[in-house]
């Protein structure tokens, strides 16, 4: 498993989110995003990606966090749900740790977000993510992506679909992908990240869901079984 789940997309993920950085590729699409808004930032605060992707979206996982937790808590007198308390609070234990790991790392990077910048009619100069940053300027906190994080965080329903509903398992990391990467590609947009910042996010979390699932492994007990039925 970890060859397949940990070793491979780290091989992809890490090649790839170097790549947009340093040939510069994160520069190439930022500058045609800014360009298609006109030579400003025009959806920074537009309703579609502000308000209802990026509020409605946090509003979205919070509410699917809070379920998971109440599911948890009622499994303690709902002899039905029992079976499944470890594995809700795995998947839920997942996103809090791998938006939490983001959440350290933007403070700890010191990036800053694309529509601060000179080159997008910002005041600041651009610095590479792993460059020291100029002690002239206030700190940015805009690398990893976060809220790309806040769907990428939930790769443990993936883990719990494939233990409990195999066949599922593509259709549920398909759904983790496109909510992560609406989330990031709204960012981006709005000049709020670069497209490298979200293959980072998607790699810290897909790793901390990985780990996750590979030390505390939850599969289908007998009664839950029962209740999904057989699998081929």
């Amino acid at each position: 498993m970890l060859r397949s789940h940990l070793l491979l997309p780290a091989l992809l993920l890490l090649p790839c989110a170097l790549w947009l950085e340093l040939a510069q590729v994160d520069l190439w699409w930022a500058d045609r995003l800014y360009a298609w808004s006109g030579g400003q930032w025009s959806w920074r605060d537009a309703w579609l990606t502000a308000t209802l992707v990026h509020e409605g979206g946090r509003q979205l996982v919070a509410s699917l966090a809070l379920c998971l937790l109440l599911l948890a808590l009622v499994s303690a007198w709902v002899t039905a749900l029992r079976p499944w308390r470890a594995a809700l609070l795995s998947v839920l234990g997942t996103a809090v740790v791998g938006a939490l790991l983001v959440n350290i790392a933007k403070r700890l990077t010191h990036v800053d977000c694309p529509w601060d910048l000179l080159r997008y009619g910002g005041e600041l100069p651009y610095v590479e993510v792993f460059e020291p940053h100029p002690r002239t300027f206030a700190y940015g906190q805009c690398f990893p992506a976060g809220h790309a994080s806040a769907g990428y965080a939930w790769f443990g329903l993936y883990f719990l679909v494939r233990a409990y509903r195999p066949r599922w398992r593509w259709l549920a990391l398909g759904a983790v992908l496109a909510v992560g990467g609406v989330f990031g590609l709204a960012q981006q947009v709005r000049g709020a990240h670069f497209l490298s910042h979200d293959v980072w996010s998607l790699l810290i979390c897909w790793t901390t869901a990985t780990l996750v699932y590979r030390w505390m492994p939850y599969g289908p007990p007998a009664a839950a079984a029962t209740l999904i039925g057989k699998d081929d």
